[in-house]
């Protein structure tokens, strides 16, 4: 899921349309479509990525599709660069440890 979470927010439209999302909340696609310089055709194929990727959902309310925003593959991505944050900063300390100058200790 990593990958495609990346690969869908390497894209500058799609990272302005989940942040429209994470401000406004669910709206119907022609909020995220009429937002943006390009055709609403390429806007459905960007929110078509955000969904394939598990950012996006949708859901038919009359005659507009509604897109919501989920956070869940975010929070995954956060977890992973935590951990991944986490073991950098023990591997440094490590480091530091090793290279520390005795006479820093006794002062």
């Amino acid at each position: 899921m990593t990958d495609a979470v990346l690969a869908a927010l390497s894209h500058e439209a799609r990272r302005d349309m989940v942040l429209l999302l994470s401000v406004r909340g669910p709206v119907p696609t022609s909020v995220l479509t009429d937002r943006s310089d390009m055709t609403r055709q390429s806007a459905t194929r960007h929110l078509e990525v955000l969904e394939s990727a598990g950012l996006v959902t949708s859901r038919r309310s009359g005659r507009q599709i509604v897109r919501e925003l989920d956070l869940t593959p975010l929070l995954e991505m956060r977890t992973w660069m935590d951990t991944l944050a986490a073991r950098w900063d023990e591997r440094l300390a490590r480091l530091a440890a090793t290279y520390a100058d005795p006479a820093d200790e006794k002062a």
